[in-house]
């Protein structure tokens, strides 16, 4: 998008879309700012790293198979959706819709590079020279904000900030004067 537009851009990413924006940097699109809430990498330390491979395999093997809604409450349990809010989601009137965004999450699985376990790539984010703002929920679980704080040191120019109250399912109204300041 950068190359029709002819420029360069501030990015901003949430999630797995906060990697795909550092991954992007790292590979030198001209990125001006980046903005990032929440790259749910994997630490090393954990066995997050084998769910992370054991995941891609099966999310892999359903979508083969054409089992588009156990791909998806796959990605919805992994993420900490309990099984029976899964159930009721697959009863309800937007599942259709759901279920047919679901190879996507294919896309998702490779950006965070599941099939070797999701780790942190360090020495990527070190290659990103672009002033970077890294922010986490006060109310995440702690290996998210740890996660947050340990991006935003690895990267040359990289801030952390907490937004108190906040979880992954950052408000809105609370985020968007964080990130307009930093871009601004």
């Amino acid at each position: 998008m950068l190359g029709a537009a002819g420029g360069s851009a501030a990015v901003y990413g949430m999630s797995s879309g906060a990697v795909l924006a550092l991954r992007a940097a790292a590979a030198g699109l001209p990125v001006t700012r980046l903005a990032l809430f929440e790259p749910p990498f994997h630490s090393g330390h954990d066995d997050r790293l084998t769910r992370a491979r054991a995941y891609n395999t099966e999310l892999t093997g359903l979508l083969a198979d054409g089992r588009r809604g156990d791909a998806l409450a796959l990605f919805m349990e992994g993420v900490g959706m309990p099984r029976e809010m899964v159930a009721q989601a697959r009863n309800s009137p937007m599942w259709a819709a759901l279920e047919a965004l679901a190879p996507t999450l294919a896309y998702d699985s490779a950006v965070m590079d599941d099939a070797r376990g999701g780790a942190m790539p360090e020495a990527l984010i070190a290659r990103v020279s672009a002033p970077a703002l890294v922010v986490d929920g006060g109310d995440s679980p702690a290996w998210m904000r740890d996660t947050a704080r340990r991006v935003a040191a690895l990267l040359p120019a990289g801030t952390h900030r907490t937004l108190d109250g906040q979880s992954h399912d950052v408000a809105p109204e609370v985020l968007a004067p964080v990130l307009a300041d930093f871009l601004a």
